[in-house]
């Protein structure tokens, strides 16, 4: 209606008492100049707007981004650095201390003593082998920390995956998400079909270069235009022909040779300047031999229905910092009049500037002396209860964010360890914050079991040594505890289970691979485990056949026997006792 302001719920809704958010699209918006551009699409302004917005807080800029839009008086804000400590506690805590490239079934590649592996076990170890090679070539762990701390803070971050036939591998890398717009033809499919990466490239007047706008294209199509019948095999499915592949287009524009109205999918193709690869090839519907687009979309939390975005770790949060960063400027100027108090004097005997002929200024400072008359006074205003009122209120605060932000006081280290009774009190504070990673821990799951499969099928369609054709194994990317564990408690849990014979070795390694024991590998770990009890068996067969031949010698056999079975109890009932109690089952 004429004269009301627009109501706006979406994904960006926290972000509406900003008034920087209001016409981010204005003509002459010194926060926003960048979305002016008339190549941005409309339907993505406050998205990136809002992406602006947070980086402004974990920068300490919120300040500059509210005085561009005309709040002058923003420009005295204090900023401490309390959103991206928010920021950083929330992505120590997601990642945990380590992650690790698990495929299924590789556990059971040693199998148990006498037995084959598993079908497709050896398989399996020897792919998450190979999958962690790659890792460690493509640096995995940086990128995560890369990927993770931009979805963290800004809800969204963006992997690229490429097959680099000089390295014979899929390179990684990861890129803002303020650079990514994929186009949904059908809002109920799984992936977008076409995803476009665009930022624009400044003029450098040294090389003579102009303005433009580089937009990076993956899209999927038949795998011939001419012939739409025309099918192909890959080898990831090679039971299954496909009509589809996926077309990469790199290009430049002249931002002068944008028209009004030629939006991020519509800029002129006559106008664009291909790039082209070492090898000569023009990237213009380059035929990548792959029928998916190797871009995977992170999400900070699992989307609402019908959206496509995450949200940030410090969205609903975003006034208490506001108002943390106010308590702070109050503070800092409280202090000010603390240690520097204003006083009044009366009956004063003030110095006469001889210029001038007028009594200087008094200034508070060590080793003043001032006279004062018979009837002089000096009276001098006490701040510091305003003062120690301010230093409450950010401890309030501080507790309000991060009891709201599910990060708790706990998880903050703020929490005073005299006030935890016991071990079982702290784990009920630290319930937000369990219930926090493990929300964001589950919309990245599928993520990352989705580019793990691209990396295996990137490999087999690069025909790299090793990478055979057949279908993806799943594989996925393990957390490392987020939280510290009792791990002597988790131990002796382990070796009385097991030994009572309700959990298998497997499990057993496990659980203690999940409670931060140094383990590398699983698997490798049971074979050394199993090694060690056939030796030690072996020790004991040896040791009882020369207690029997002694007993012959002139040894009673029953006393013998009674004598070994002891000494084989004793082995078994040691508290950290693997190896002894695998060979006490066999």
């Amino acid at each position: 209606m004429v004269g009301l302001r627009q109501f706006v719920i979406d994904a960006w809704s926290w972000l509406n008492y900003k008034p920087v958010m209001a016409d981010v699209a204005r003509p002459g918006n010194l926060s926003f100049p960048e979305l002016a551009a008339t190549w941005m699409p409309a339907e993505e302004l406050r998205r990136l707007a809002a992406y602006k917005v947070l980086a402004a807080y974990d920068n300490n800029q919120a300040g500059q981004l509210a005085a561009a839009s005309g709040d002058e008086a923003a420009l005295e804000r204090r900023e401490l650095g309390d959103a991206a400590n928010l920021v950083d506690t929330a992505l120590g805590y997601l990642l945990g201390s380590e992650q690790k490239i698990t495929v299924e079934g590789a556990q059971h590649a040693e199998g148990a003593e006498g037995e084959a592996p598993k079908p497709g076990a050896t398989e399996a170890a020897a792919l998450q082998e190979r999958l962690r090679t790659w890792a460690g070539k493509e640096l995995l762990t940086l990128r995560i920390q890369q990927a993770e701390r931009a979805a963290v803070l800004l809800g969204d971050s963006v992997y690229v995956l490429a097959w680099n036939p000089e390295k014979r591998r899929p390179t990684l890398r990861v890129y803002d998400p303020g650079f990514f717009f994929p186009q949904w033809e059908d809002e109920d499919a799984d992936f977008p079909s076409r995803v476009h990466l665009a930022w624009e490239l400044p003029e450098d007047r040294d090389t003579g270069l102009k303005a433009r706008v580089r937009r990076v294209t993956y899209e999927l199509g038949p795998v011939s235009e001419d012939d739409e019948s025309l099918v192909r095999l890959y080898p990831w499915d090679p039971g299954r022909p496909s009509r589809m592949t996926c077309y990469l287009t790199d290009a430049e524009w002249l931002l002068e040779d944008i028209k009004r109205g030629e939006t991020l999918d519509r800029l002129p193709i006559d106008k664009a300047a291909f790039r082209v690869r070492p090898d000569g090839t023009e990237l213009n519907r380059l035929d990548l031999m792959i029928d998916f687009v190797p871009v995977i979309h992170i999400t900070n939390t699992i989307p609402d229905g019908g959206e496509h975005w995450g949200r940030s770790a410090v969205a609903r949060v975003l006034q208490g910092l506001d108002e943390l960063a106010a308590t702070d400027s109050d503070s800092s100027a409280a202090s000010a009049t603390t240690g520097t108090p204003i006083i009044g004097l009366a009956g004063a005997r003030l110095p006469v500037d001889r210029a001038t002929g007028k009594p200087e200024k008094l200034k508070v400072e060590a080793g003043a002396v001032w006279q004062l008359g018979d009837t002089g006074r000096m009276d001098a205003l006490d701040t510091s209860p305003q003062l120690a009122e301010l230093r409450a209120r950010v401890e309030h605060l501080l507790d309000r964010i991060a009891a709201n932000s599910r990060i708790t006081a706990a998880g903050l280290g703020t929490l005073d360890a005299s006030e935890v009774p016991s071990g079982y009190a702290l784990k009920l504070a630290l319930g937000p914050l369990d219930a926090l990673v493990g929300m964001m821990r589950l919309a990245r799951e599928h993520k990352y079991r989705l580019l793990f499969k691209m990396v295996q099928r990137l490999h087999q369609a690069g025909r790299a040594p090793g990478w055979s054709a057949g279908e993806s194994f799943p594989a996925r990317l393990a957390w490392a505890p987020h939280a510290p564990t009792d791990r002597a408690a988790v131990l002796e849990e382990v070796v009385q289970a097991f030994g009572a014979g309700v959990l298998s070795l497997e499990t057993a390694v496990a659980m203690l691979v999940e409670a931060g024991y140094p383990i590398r590998d699983a698997a490798e770990e049971v074979a050394r485990i199993r090694q060690s009890a056939q030796r030690e068996s072996q020790v004991r067969m040896e040791e009882a056949a020369a207690a029997r031949g002694g007993a012959d010698d002139g040894q009673p056999q029953d006393e013998a026997a009674g004598g070994e079975e002891e000494a084989a109890g004793q082995e078994q009932g040691q508290a950290f006792g693997f190896a002894a109690g695998v060979s006490g089952r066999q």
